[in-house]
């Protein structure tokens, strides 16, 4: 906020001490009200003395300089309407109030500050623009005084109010909008503490103002843990723009340029652009870079925000675990669901300069998001534009994940299970090309209900040991490059495994279990068709396909198709540059292995197949009508 109300000659309001100050913030109806004046007079304490007032105290408007190392303790009295210059000494929090100014060399007997809402100037309930403007200041305010005097630990319990964070304070010439430096500041080494109690709004923006605010912020400050309370977004009272594109709104906390900071138990909900905004000063690049780092977002609850929930453009190891995400993006009575509706989006900025070199303004690194919850998101769970070594695991998933131009990325033990509108779309997409693109691995996820489980249009990526369950397809491949996918277990209603209308470079399917009731376990048409793609190659080595549905190739190139195990049959049409080999064949209402069409350059050797055990009579173990006969070479199989 604007420095004036940096001053630490500022009203303060009265906080009690609680038997249990680390958990227990008292009731301000516990507190007794002596309204007896004293009898002394404030102008006769002698230094190395200690005041203990257990009467009202009444400084009638005069400023008093006391002698040094006076301290004054609490016994259920009050000091008002005037100021203490001290020399030295200590006062007790539960003194401190609006009508008391305290100036010079003092500090806290307990760091631990017990804010109660009546003793305080700050107008609850609905109200103006101009008074909640007051209330941003006043508490920020209160939060650098506690802290110049000692205090570590501010609690709050009772307290709803209104916070105005969309108007620039700054008195100079060349007003500018920054969010962060409107909003309640925190300073650093600071713990806030607040309770089911506590209710934080910001005031609706309106057609005047329309700035995009805060209600709490971290500004390039550290060691900051915020725990408890509930903050309220403006995203039903707002009045948006008629041609608002999606963008408009405030989010409820930004943490810019914030170091070790954490933040554990809150509420949060209706941000009208989103919860978090986590950001840095500074390019990457550049010397006076302020990288954000060490976050912490622990067991919050984060819902109905519009656009996204956490915005993170710039940060270093961050850590957000085990929140609640609830209907992220989704549309409410007052405003459509924004862009994005992704409940967490990576999307650092970065750009090429004239010479082609790939320069980041921002960075994203070293990610931990663990153990959350999500549903309803508009969009999905996560989007990894972009950042280098994001870890998401162990996580319970609604809707979906995707990866863009990432690379250290790790999907692993997370639990899939799709539900509402997600069950149309697909649970995990790995995309991206690009030399920022490298080591991603999606592993070890159980994924059920979605009409696609994985697709891979990736370099480098690597999927293993997943479970697709009760999908439609199981995994897709689309322009792979790179890829390898082993140790899967696929059991669909459609296609197992399917790649159409592509193509595939260096992917390698090995080792995975694959069943459908459906359609096909495995089903490849237009895939390296191209002339250009004719070089390209896919594999599978010792996969299983547990049933008897058909493998379908069909207008494709570059396969090789080695050691696996067939409960049906495999067939062949338009093919070119493939290998079929070492495999056994159990076919039942189909050939075990079926040629057509036009072949080239395809070699079927070593396989071990056994006649087909239907009841039509009509198949074989190879049936090869190719149209082309000098495109493939047939040797040494077996039919038992």
């Amino acid at each position: 906020m604007k420095n004036t109300f940096y001053l630490i000659t500022l009203f303060i309001l009265c906080i009690s001490c609680s038997k249990d100050p680390e958990i227990t913030i008292p009731d301000e109806n516990s507190i007794p009200q002596i309204t007896t004046p004293c009898n002394f007079n404030i102008v006769d304490v002698e230094k190395n003395t200690t005041v203990t007032v257990d009467c009202v105290l009444d400084l009638k408007g005069k400023t008093i300089t006391l002698p040094s190392n006076v301290s004054f303790e609490y016994n259920g009295g009050d000091i008002i309407n005037g100021t203490l210059i001290f020399s030295g000494g200590k006062i007790d929090g539960r003194l401190l109030n609006y009508k008391l100014s305290v100036e010079g060399d003092v500090t806290l007997k307990d760091p631990v500050f017990n804010f109660i809402t009546s003793r305080w100037d700050l107008k609850e309930g609905n109200t103006t623009s101009e008074v909640a403007l007051q209330n941003t200041g006043k508490l920020e305010t209160l939060f650098f005084f506690i802290k110049g005097l000692g205090g570590t630990t501010f609690k709050i319990d009772k307290l709803d109010a209104f916070f105005e964070v969309t108007k620039v304070t700054s008195t100079t010439t060349n007003q500018n909008w920054y969010p962060s430096l409107e909003a309640v500041n925190l300073p650093s080494d600071f713990n806030l503490i607040m309770t089911n109690n506590t209710h934080l709004r910001i005031f609706p923006g309106n057609k005047y103002n329309r700035k995009s605010g805060a209600i709490l912020a971290v500004r390039d400050a550290e060691n900051i843990t915020i725990t408890g309370g509930n903050f309220h977004g403006d995203r039903d009272e707002r009045v948006f723009s008629a041609n608002d594109n999606g963008t408009e709104g405030s989010h409820l906390l930004h943490i810019h340029s914030g170091r070790n900071i954490t933040i554990d138990g809150s509420k949060f909900e209706n941000g009208s652009s989103g919860t978090f905004a986590i950001y840095s000063f500074g390019f990457s690049y550049n010397p006076d870079y302020n990288p954000t780092e060490n976050i912490t977002i622990k067991n919050c609850t984060i819902k109905n925000s519009r656009r996204m929930a956490i915005a993170l453009v710039d940060g270093r190891n961050i850590t957000i675990e085990n929140n609640t995400f609830i209907n992220t993006g989704q549309p409410s009575k007052n405003t459509d669901g924004g862009e994005v509706g992704y409940a967490i989006n990576i999307e650092p900025e970065r750009f090429r300069d004239t010479n082609g070199v790939l320069k980041e303004r921002q960075r994203v690194f070293d990610v931990l998001i663990k153990g959350n919850t999500e549903s309803g998101s508009r969009g999905g769970f996560l989007t990894l534009t972009i950042g280098q070594d994001i870890t998401v695991e162990d996580n319970d998933i609604g809707t979906r994940v995707v990866s863009s131009f990432i690379s250290g990325a790790r999907i692993k033990k997370n639990r899939f299970k799709a539900k509402g509108d997600a069950k149309d779309s697909w649970a995990v997409f790995i995309a991206g090309y690009g030399e920022t693109v490298f080591n991603n691995e999606v592993s070890e996820n159980i994924i059920e209900g979605y009409s696609s489980g994985i697709i891979v249009g990736s370099i480098d990526a690597y999927i293993y040991k997943n479970t697709i369950k009760n999908c439609g397809a199981g995994i897709q491949i689309s322009k792979a490059k790179n890829a390898r996918i082993y140790n899967n277990i696929i059991d669909v209603a459609k296609n197992g495994i399917q790649a159409t209308n592509t193509y595939c470079d260096d992917v390698e399917l090995k080792e995975n279990k694959v069943k459908t009731s459906g359609n096909f376990n495995v089903y490849f048409a237009q895939m390296n068709h191209k002339p250009e793609d004719q070089d390209k190659k896919i594999s599978f080595i010792n996969n299983i396909f547990d049933n008897d549905k058909v493998l379908i190739f069909s207008n494709a190139a570059g396969i090789t198709f080695n050691e696996n195990t067939i409960d049906g049959g495999l067939s062949m049409n338009n093919i070119t540059n493939a290998i079929v080999s070492k495999n056994k064949i159990y076919p039942n209402e189909s050939h075990g292995i079926r040629l057509y069409n036009t072949l080239n350059n395809v070699l079927v050797t070593n396989n071990t197949i056994t006649k087909p055990t239907g009841t039509s009579g009509s198949y074989s173990c190879l049936d090869n009508t190719t149209t082309t006969p000098n495109g493939v070479t047939v040797s040494n199989n077996s039919c038992n």
